[in-house]
């Protein structure tokens, strides 16, 4: 991972946004490696959580938990007290049920618990539909129409105090027409509920956007936030993002090395050190990774099929991609590496994970 990155990253997504009251929370689930959550917290970010192992990561780190939003769609009883006791920012609530717990256990420590309710906006984010999330039939958020009921009921709880709104449309977003979509309909929803008397302090729209792997072209940051602010301009409410990919993606490679080639009658064959275990994103989405040799060649390219060693078809990182002449020994760097691939990573078939390098200008320390 290059540090120079996450930080150039970081300061053009906070800098985009310095005409609005804003915080940026950084998307954990994408790379929790504690160096980089530190680096992170040292910019200034906040952080977007969906399990009390990442509030826990966060503590290790020494980052500022009043400045974590915790979203995810099945929370425990114990992951709740665990984070009223360190004093979040707030809950991003994803159900009505989540609401009657979150009651109920911040009753019960006297306490209570900063809600925003994460609506879904049903706004296709024209992605790869795992990573979709704010369609009416995704698993995740509050269904539009209950939106307002459901504020209604969390306004009358006990030891919940409802202080924005959320919304979170998918990942690896590449046009900003369902951000705006989305960002119209919150606007919509946070005016009627402050009619209604609530108290909406934060507009938290998520995060998504998305980076260039291969040939997609991805808003910038600044057009991104220059649309976002002259929407919200006046609205009277902090803007909350939750970026993760745009962060770190492009920051980090897996690096790998041959072990073997291979011929059958259809198919060539590298074979690499590394695996679906440690890179999962081809395997599971049928994503595409650039694959580029540490030693470049200005030789002729074969066409192979790049692939580790797990015992599965599906373990692979190209098929049938453009590559120069390698030998045994050769690295190869998967390029695009820095999100969710060692936060996806397993230690399927007992293979060990993959060691972390954090690189700092002429150094490089390893971080896990």
């Amino acid at each position: 991972y290059s540090s120079a990155t996450i930080t150039r990253h970081y300061k053009v997504f906070d800098d985009a946004l310095a005409g609005a009251p804003h915080q940026i929370h950084y998307s954990v689930k994408a790379n929790s490696n504690i160096a980089i959550l530190r680096l992170l917290a040292d910019l200034g970010a906040g952080f977007d959580v969906v399990s009390a192992g990442e509030i826990y990561r966060l503590e290790i780190a020494g980052a500022p938990l009043d400045r974590v939003v915790f979203s995810g769609v099945g929370k425990t009883a114990a992951e709740m007290r665990y984070a009223l006791q360190r004093g979040i920012h707030a809950f991003n609530v994803e159900s009505e049920a989540e609401l009657e717990l979150l009651s109920s256990v911040a009753s019960a420590m006297g306490l209570e618990a900063p809600v925003s309710l994460r609506v879904n906006p049903d706004v296709d984010p024209q992605t790869h539909p795992y990573i979709a999330t704010g369609l009416r039939e995704s698993k995740f958020g509050i269904p539009w129409q209950r939106a307002e009921a459901s504020y209604a009921r969390a306004a009358a709880l006990p030891g919940i105090r409802v202080v924005g709104v959320d919304c979170h449309i998918g990942s690896q977003l590449t046009s900003l027409a369902p951000f705006l979509d989305a960002v119209d309909r919150m606007l919509e929803l946070a005016t009627r509920l402050r009619a209604a008397g609530l108290p909406i302090e934060d507009l938290d729209l998520g995060g998504g956007l998305g980076i260039t792997y291969r040939d997609e072209a991805p808003p910038h940051p600044d057009d991104l936030a220059r649309a976002i602010i002259e929407r919200t301009r006046g609205c009277g409410m902090k803007l909350l993002f939750e970026p993760g990919r745009v962060i770190v993606g492009n920051a980090g490679v897996l690096l790998m090395s041959v072990l073997y080639q291979k011929t059958s009658e259809a198919r060539r064959f590298v074979i690499v050190d590394a695996a679906m275990n440690d890179a999962i994103r081809p395997a599971l989405y049928g994503a595409y990774h650039a694959i580029r040799p540490v030693r470049e060649s200005d030789a002729a390219e074969d066409t192979v099929d790049v692939v580790g060693p797990v015992c599965e078809s599906g373990d692979f990182f190209a098929k049938q991609r453009g590559l120069t002449p390698v030998a045994p020994g050769d690295l190869l760097a998967l390029m695009s590496a820095g999100a969710y691939g060692f936060s996806m990573s397993s230690n399927y078939n007992a293979r060990p994970r993959a060691a972390e390098v954090l690189v700092r200008g002429g150094r490089y320390d390893v971080v896990r």
